[in-house]
């Protein structure tokens, strides 16, 4: 299990190594995102990872991107993994993939697709440590698994398909969204891993790869 006490004032990401615990998935690297908005605080100062049988739990704290410097995708490819929210934010708090990441411990640009315990979904573009557009905003979708009344897991498989001509994102073997390869949307070559928004007390990430597309 690994530990990572956060002050409040923090205002710019920290790029740390989640390698030093013999826990956490061995290679990956963590990025601590905490929050500056007064009203959204995070509740919780720490984030803790912990491995499991086929990946690991994440627990936040403030918001946390994890991943392997050694896992790059380029070209077509599918990226995916199975979320499970262990348990619910106080709030809406969104989970899920990362992929396309360039710089990611010092200015990073990567795309992220995120599911929600309400049963949304959101792409978005980090360009920056400060600039964030939206490809798809936050969106109810059927194809996404809500956490059931009286806090029962919910799971939800993600894949984002990047092929020649666009990105196709889909949650449980669904489409929910297709991105024309162009302007944000073809930021696809890059790192990829998960990212775990802020005061989310449980959420667990398994088999997570990338096979090549065609």
């Amino acid at each position: 299990m690994i530990r990572r006490l956060v002050p409040g004032f923090l205002a710019l990401f920290l790029a740390l190594p989640a390698a030093v615990d013999a826990q956490t998935p061995a290679g990956y690297r963590m990025r601590v995102d905490a929050s500056t908005d007064v009203n959204d605080p995070d509740d919780v100062p720490e984030v803790t990872v912990t491995t499991v049988a086929n990946g690991f739990e994440v627990r936040t704290g403030p918001a946390v991107m994890l991943w392997n410097p050694a896992n790059n995708a380029t070209g077509n490819y599918t990226l995916e993994g199975t979320f499970t929210l262990l348990e619910p934010s106080g709030h809406v708090n969104y989970y899920g993939l990362v992929y396309g990441g360039q710089n990611l411990d010092t200015n990073p640009s990567y795309i992220y697709f995120l599911v929600a315990q309400n049963g949304s979904f959101i792409i978005r573009h980090r360009a920056n440590n400060e600039t964030v557009h939206d490809i798809q905003g936050r969106t109810p979708h059927a194809a996404v698994a809500s956490m059931a009344a009286g806090g029962a897991p919910s799971v939800n498989r993600l894949q984002v398909r990047v092929g020649a001509n666009d990105t196709q994102f889909l949650v449980n073997g669904q489409v929910v969204h297709t991105a024309p390869k162009s302007g944000m949307a073809a930021n696809t070559d890059g790192v990829w891993g998960v990212r775990v928004n802020h005061v989310i007390p449980g959420v667990r990430v398994e088999n997570l790869r990338v096979t090549p597309g065609e």
